[in-house]
């Protein structure tokens, strides 16, 4: 039974089909065991963020709350610490003036009563040791006011005005101070001369941190001072301060953190408040939370395995079912090569596998061996690397063997202002339109002709056509393929057709033909079919001399002269049109006016234009070409203008330097147009024209300005001031100023002054 069973999995074993089932098992096993535990941890961690959500809610909540009332409270120590009774108890040599001391009571009492929250407010004199204290009165020293002990706060304000402190309340002293207190300075003339201590009431400042009764989890609350002390805690779950250090140190400047203590799984959130800088910190603990995600987890581990057994039961008998018809086949083969088939059923899939890759390999030469072959046939003869009539012969046989002695026509399509084409559609998709314009052409002429394909490079490809039945139709469905192609593709493409040929060795004159052809796309426009025997009668009439042109475009553009530029170039057009030039001598004149233009950025400022390239202009129209030029030379003639309009603005600024250098001194339009070395008529036109204000205008108005600097800055007499700013006599000086400012100059800094005298008494909190 032993050596049976032994036997039967062995030989399991050994066969391919076998261990593919059992790795395929194992793998599966993995992934559903990997599921139910990451199953686990998915629901612990959504758990976790759906609890957070709540606590950071409540927590923010509360903060909101706390830090409002700390707001609120540190306005009113403003309120008194900028109260005039505040200021008279400071500086009155006499501080127990009953008025100003009932006063001030008063105001105190107010105070208080508007906030519920805010037991008591403390005024605390530094230099004289005294109290003015609601509800306690008046006390002249702080040994006879009981909660004194405060005071000693004033070292720990550094350069803050306000901070808020835990502090220990002397025993008796509870009604009056409390253990949370704002403290504020008390500015008197820029000097620290005493504090306002706003004692909380502690029920009332934190009744907002009460969670409600949302759920049984068991949870507590925290607010803990800058140094990590704790201030506040309540809760239904007695966490010990040491849980919250760890909490804190576990979760470091993290919003959300897990953490262990003493055998508990706790979850801990944090928030920072701006005002206070205090932590509020909730901790929860999470075993009654997780107690039914690990239920859910075992269950689905058990699901699971059992998933994996029956589905391990199905696999062996689809396994045993699938494989009868492969054992059948083995059991033919083996009465033919008993010594290539081995035990194992795989050799059926190596066999069958390199059956189809063979038939692969045959159908795949067949397909592509002879379109290629004859496509770089055609390649060759067209660019002239094949020209010996025996070699073309020889190839035209091999290659062409389905075709006949009927006439040959050469097409050529060419895509449309190629360079805007280039910039509409990634050079990744180049190749692929090309192919898809050359599959819509052979899907409309394939019927009728027979045909081969072969990419020129750029926006060129060539066809070689010969018709299968009688040669006719061939522009018409030219002219519906271009149709097709402006539908779909969204471009348009021009084509040139050559003159019937007899046979392969004037492949490379029809080429020439239908180039020759294409080219006057330049006159009839895109899109266009264009047979050579429509242009061949084509005589150009006697051009007008090339060089002069240019060299007058060029010194127009130098000179800045936009519009007599842009003239040149629309009479050149105007030219060529009206002479009708070949258009390969046209396309030659405008790549040599752009070539010009080129140059002469070079020398102002390469690279202000992106598609000064012209090497696409046997693609374009002549109203595009002129467009091109236009705008490059719009771009270039206007450089240059500014260029000479900034020469005009270094100007100015040397005379303007010159002002300021010589306030104090009676200089003349003269003597500042001399500084720049220019004429005054034009020292003042170019003046006006850059600053848009008169040269003695400007200079004045730098006089006034200095003379308002002056005014503020120093203790000099008027007369002196106007001395200093170019004015002999003063009553000039004062009637400039006045005309330039609204106001004498007397009047200026008596009114600045004044604006700043009230401020320096007391310095705002």
């Amino acid at each position: 039974m032993t050596q049976s069973l032994m036997k039967w999995l062995k030989y399991n074993i050994a066969n391919t089909q076998t261990r593919l089932v059992f790795i395929m098992t194992i793998s599966v096993f993995l992934i559903i065991v990997a599921v139910g535990i990451t199953s686990y941890y998915t629901s612990k961690t959504v758990l976790q963020e759906e609890l957070s959500e709540p606590q950071h809610q409540l927590l923010h909540i509360s903060m909101d709350f706390i830090d409002s009332y700390i707001q609120e409270s540190n306005q009113l120590a403003i309120k008194v610490a900028l109260n005039s009774n505040v200021y008279k108890f400071f500086t009155d040599e006499e501080q127990n003036s009953y008025h100003n001391i009932t006063e001030l009571y008063q105001f105190l009492e107010t105070l208080v009563g508007s906030a519920p929250y805010i037991k008591s407010v403390y005024i605390y004199d530094m230099e004289r040791g005294s109290f003015v204290a609601f509800p306690q009165g008046f006390s002249s020293s702080n040994i006879t006011f009981a909660d004194s002990e405060w005071v000693e706060v004033a070292d720990q304000f550094g350069d803050e005005m306000m901070m808020v402190k835990k502090r220990e309340v002397p025993e008796g002293t509870r009604n009056q101070g409390s253990d949370i207190t704002l403290f504020r300075k008390i500015m008197i003339q820029g000097e620290f001369k005493g504090m306002v201590a706003v004692n909380f009431k502690n029920d009332d400042l934190f009744r907002h941190m009460t969670p409600p009764a949302i759920s049984a989890l068991d949870s507590r609350r925290f607010i803990l001072d800058q140094s990590d002390e704790p201030l506040y805690a309540i809760g239904n779950y007695a966490f010990e301060t040491e849980a919250v250090n760890e909490a804190i140190s576990q979760i470091g400047g993290e919003r959300l953190g897990e953490f262990r203590y003493e055998d508990k799984l706790l979850l801990a959130y944090q928030l920072q408040s701006p005002v206070t800088g205090w932590r509020y910190v909730s901790i929860i603990s999470q075993d009654s939370l997780l107690a039914n995600s690990k239920k859910i987890r075992d269950v689905v581990i058990y699901v699971s395995i059992a998933a994996l057994v029956l589905g391990g039961l199905a696999i062996l008998y689809f396994n045993a079912v699938a494989f009868k018809p492969v054992r059948r086949m083995r059991q033919l083969l083996q009465s033919y090569e008993r010594d290539k088939l081995s035990p194992d059923l795989i050799d059926l899939e190596k066999i069958t596998g390199e059956l189809l890759n063979d038939h692969a390999q045959l159908s795949r030469l067949i397909r592509q061996t002879m379109p290629e072959a004859s496509s770089k046939f055609l390649l060759d003869v067209c660019t002239g690397n094949m020209s010996g009539k025996r070699e073309i012969f020889e190839k035209w046989n091999r290659y062409f063997k389905g075709w006949t002695d009927a006439p040959l026509r050469i097409v050529i399509v060419s895509v449309d202002n190629y360079k805007e084409w280039c910039g509409r559609f990634p050079k990744s998709d180049h190749s692929l339109l090309k192919f898809a314009v050359s599959n819509i052409i052979a899907e409309l002429v394939s019927a009728d002709w027979r045909m081969v394909y072969a990419d020129l490079g750029k926006d060129r490809t060539a066809i070689l056509l010969q018709p299968a039945g009688r040669d006719e139709a061939l522009e018409a469905k030219l002219e519906e393929a271009a149709e097709i192609i402006a539908q779909l593709l969204k471009f348009t493409i021009t084509i040139g057709i050559s003159a019937p040929h007899s046979d392969a060795c004037k492949l490379k004159h029809a080429m020439f033909e239908a180039g020759n052809a294409l080219s006057y796309r330049l006159y009839r426009g895109y899109g266009q079919i264009i047979a050579y025997e429509e242009v061949s009668e084509h005589e150009m009439a006697e051009s007008f001399p090339q060089d002069s042109v240019l060299t007058e475009l060029a010194e127009a553009v130098e000179a800045g002269s936009r519009e007599r530029a842009l003239r040149i170039i629309e009479r050149t057009v105007e030219d060529v049109r009206r002479d009708y030039w070949y258009p390969s001598a046209a396309v030659s004149f405008y790549r040599m006016a752009a070539d010009k233009l080129d140059r002469i950025f070079e020398r102002g400022e390469a690279g202000l234009w992106d598609d000064s390239d012209a090497s696409d202009f046997e693609t374009m129209l002549l109203d595009d070409i002129q467009d091109r030029l236009q705008k490059q030379v719009e771009l270039l003639a206007e450089r240059f203008s500014s260029l000479t309009q900034s020469k005009d603005f270094i100007l100015c600024q040397r005379m303007i330097e010159y002002m300021k250098g010589h306030l104090e001194e009676p200089v003349g339009i003269q003597e500042i147009a001399d500084s720049a070395g220019i004429s005054v008529s034009l020292a003042s036109q170019l003046f006006k024209q850059e600053m848009n204000d008169t040269i003695y205008g400007y200079f004045t108005r730098l006089r006034m300005e200095r003379a308002g600097e002056l005014l503020l800055m120093t203790d000099h007499k008027i007369s002196e001031i106007a001395s200093m700013v170019g004015y002999q006599h003063e009553n000039s000086f004062i009637r400039v100023y006045r005309k330039y400012k609204d106001i004498t100059p007397g009047k200026y800094r008596e009114m600045m002054k004044n604006r700043e005298g009230p401020a320096s008494g007391l310095t705002r909190a």
